[in-house]
């Protein structure tokens, strides 16, 4: 078999810019796919706006583009509508963090089996290179020509508290570990975030003078450590990297079964 059975070849070239780290995503995904033997017909793709949100429209699974930070909601939807669906949900700053925030936060809190896989590049690409709620201090944007002072989310900490049941984070140059937590994450029942570093040597690297992506990628190797690892606990400063959470809770979409199917035999 072959990964490229889930790919619309149709839609190829990609849009997305040379060196872009979400097209690294695409790839793990599209193995994981093949090596799990997904049936395309039980799989479904729900995104937002944003660069991250191009994703779905080359893969062959029932798939979804929706309005800008609604694409939890909607994943939401159809979950409940069919559970038996696997739903991946790609996801940008924006769509994670700034106006879909609410579903965010809400989505980790009730535990709905879905993969919210969120692409973090630290700046709005699609739309001229405007700050995000990732972007963190000291970043030159279009909107923060004298650098930004808000300090970023950190998206682990925020699944953390919101209640996720599996939460991970990796980076676009490891992409063996990101293509086995794609994997964990899709096999978890129960609201699963994977948090993604993912260069933007467009817009992110050229204006905050970070390099291309090739150094980009080199940063993500060279200042990121995996949990328990000695290299974590000799640079306390590096990005961890690994599975932060991985519990069994009860699902939101079967409980919400039981309780029609109560409410039905009453």
């Amino acid at each position: 078999m072959s990964f490229k059975r889930f790919i619309r070849e149709r839609f190829f070239p990609h849009i997305w810019c040379a060196g872009c780290g979400h097209g690294v995503v695409l790839n793990a995904l599209l193995h994981v796919a093949d090596d799990m033997d997904m049936d395309p017909s039980s799989q479904c793709m729900v995104s937002g706006i944003g660069c991250s949100s191009r994703l779905p429209g080359y893969v062959d699974f029932h798939t979804m583009h929706t309005m800008h930070g609604r694409a939890l909601a909607c994943a939401i939807g159809i979950k409940l509508a069919k559970p038996s669906l696997n739903v991946f949900v790609p996801m940008g700053d924006g769509d994670a963090t700034a106006i879909g925030g609410n579903h965010f936060i809400h989505a980790c809190r009730r535990n709905i089996d879905l993969t919210a896989i969120v692409m973090n590049n630290r700046i709005y690409g699609m739309t001229g290179g405007q700050y995000s709620p990732l972007s963190g201090e000291g970043v030159l944007a279009t909107t923060s020509p004298h650098r930004n002072i808000d300090p970023a989310f950190d998206i682990v900490k925020l699944s953390l508290g919101a209640g996720a049941t599996f939460v991970a984070r990796t980076t676009a140059f490891h992409v063996k570990e990101l293509a086995g937590m794609i994997k964990k994450a899709t096999e978890h029942k129960g609201f699963s975030v994977l948090e993604v570093l993912s260069g933007c040597p467009t817009y992110f690297g050229r204006r905050n003078k970070v390099g291309g992506a090739v150094e980009m990628m080199e940063y993500y190797r060279d200042n990121t450590a995996l949990l328990g690892s000695k290299k974590l606990e000799e640079n306390p400063h590096f990005i961890p990297r690994g599975v932060f959470r991985e519990e069994i809770r009860p699902e939101y979409c079967e409980e919400y079964a039981k309780m029609v199917n109560k409410v039905r035999e009453a």
